[in-house]
């Protein structure tokens, strides 16, 4: 569990640690400002494109030998990372890292089912990686502010060398497990089409950040992902040895597992980003105060996760759980859409309720949405499955830091053209909360798609969650 838990904190937190390290590393490096944003998109590119790869991989090799693998090779690429003389250097180690987490993250997980068997056991098991997953981003926003202030930048990427190498040495503990059978032959037109298709749907959502969604590059990468993902549709469909069996994402519940953490990441990432902005540039937060802050969402979905889902695991059917957590976050973005720029006691009022109850909200659906994705898949199939969680998370952060931000400079561009006598901050606070609309929305139709897709399958989803 700890060794599985120090690989999912890992994973998670690089794709925030970095963001704070960010602008230190720009002027040490002489990044210049249009390459800069590689040392984030490398890695979002290599870890989302190659995930479902990852799952057959770590299959076919055993998943504690793929685990110990990737644990290996993310320290390398991070003491790479760490020293990097120049920014071609920190690019490559970053694409490197993105590389070795798209094959420990699925081998985590799957090491987590095929080892904790028993329905409470595992609703623990599942309980403690789901917090950690919750609380990884806002861990790496703690953890890069602090490193960046105290330290220095390359910390935020040797930091991970040390908690790496433990891990490995922890998956002597873990029982071995064989490798999957017939998994020697890669199926090499699903794993082109698959990198292809998520790289670019990834890229899509990165580049509609800074040009918008309007950009013709933007739309020329949604069409492309999206032709790529259906060729690797139809090719799964088709092969004898399948990258992704589509029986793993088109069973119901498991299909409303995969819907509802996207969504929950969708609305989340935009919220994470609406919370770094709004607390240093309208509230004067240091970057380390914003870390903290987020601290009480991290706390938040620890109690979710291991005090309410955890124990109800195997209990209550898994709609039970995500559906109520959905509409939990739902409520916490609810009462951060009431900000002004004029409010007073804004942490006391607003924020902690809000991040309170969005953390408990996370913490409800990951749980049940991760024993959903991995229950009654046979050996070889778990790590496709828990590619495909994976996978699901990865695109919801993406589409949700790139969707969020674009409404909320509109919204603010909109608000200073029709009231041109408003101050910044109030133009500012209203595009945030128009942002926060648009999420809490987001939020409570997945709420309903969830509760509209178990209806009519809920005893297969109770006996699915009881069979893994």
């Amino acid at each position: 569990m700890l060794a599985v838990s120090a690989a999912q904190l890992l994973v998670v937190l690089d794709g925030t640690i970095v963001n704070i390290a960010l602008p230190s590393a720009q002027q040490a490096l002489g990044m210049s400002d249009a390459n800069r944003q590689w040392a984030i998109t490398a890695y979002a590119l290599a870890f989302g494109g190659l995930l479902l790869i990852g799952g057959r991989v770590s299959g076919a090799l055993g998943h504690r030998r793929a685990f110990a693998i990737g644990l290996a090779g993310f320290a390398a690429a991070s003491a790479l990372g760490g020293a990097a003389p120049n920014p071609g250097t920190l690019f490559a180690a970053r694409a490197l890292q993105g590389v070795f987490a798209a094959l420990l993250a699925p081998a985590g997980l799957s090491l987590l089912t095929t080892t904790f068997t028993g329905t409470r056991e595992r609703g623990r098991a599942l309980g403690v990686f789901a917090a950690v997953g919750a609380a990884g981003s806002a861990i790496g926003l703690v953890a890069g502010g602090l490193l960046t202030e105290y330290a220095n930048w390359r910390w935020c990427l040797y930091i991970n060398v040390p908690v790496a190498l433990l891990a490995v040495l922890g998956t002597a503990l873990v029982p071995a497990d064989p490798p999957g059978r017939g998994g020697g032959r890669l199926d090499v037109p699903g794993a082109l089409l698959s990198t292809a298709g998520f790289a670019s749907l990834v890229y899509a959502f990165n580049e509609a950040e800074p040009h918008g969604w309007g950009a013709p590059r933007v739309h020329a990468l949604l069409a492309a992902g999206v032709l790529l993902l259906a060729a690797f549709a139809a090719v799964e469909l088709r092969s004898r040895g399948p990258l992704l069996p589509m029986r793993v994402v088109l069973h119901r519940a498991r299909g409303g597992a995969f819907l509802a953490i996207s969504l929950m990441f969708v609305a989340m990432f935009g919220f994470y980003l609406f919370m770094s902005y709004y607390t240093q540039t309208v509230l004067g937060y240091t970057p380390v105060q914003a870390g903290l802050t987020l601290i009480i969402n991290a706390l938040a979905a620890l109690a979710g996760s291991t005090l309410i889902a955890g124990r109800l695991h195997g209990r209550v059917p898994p709609v039970a759980l995500i559906v109520p957590g959905l509409l939990a976050a739902a409520a916490g973005l609810a009462i951060l859409t009431r900000l002004s720029a004029d409010s007073s006691h804004v942490l006391a009022l607003y924020l902690v309720p809000a991040l309170v109850l969005t953390g408990l909200g996370l913490g409800c659906v990951m749980p049940p949405t991760a024993g959903l994705a991995t229950a009654g898949m046979g050996h070889h199939d778990i790590g496709a499955a828990s590619a495909a969680y994976h996978a699901s998370q990865q695109l919801g952060a993406a589409l949700g830091t790139a969707l969020l931000n674009t409404v909320a400079a509109s919204a603010t561009a909109a608000h200073l053209t029709a009231h041109p006598d408003a101050t910044p901050d109030a133009a500012t606070v209203h595009g945030y909360t128009t942002a926060l609309t648009v999420a809490l929305a987001i939020l409570l139709a997945a709420a309903c798609l969830v509760a509209l897709l178990n209806t009519r399958s809920r005893r297969g989803s109770r006996s699915a969650e009881q069979v893994g």
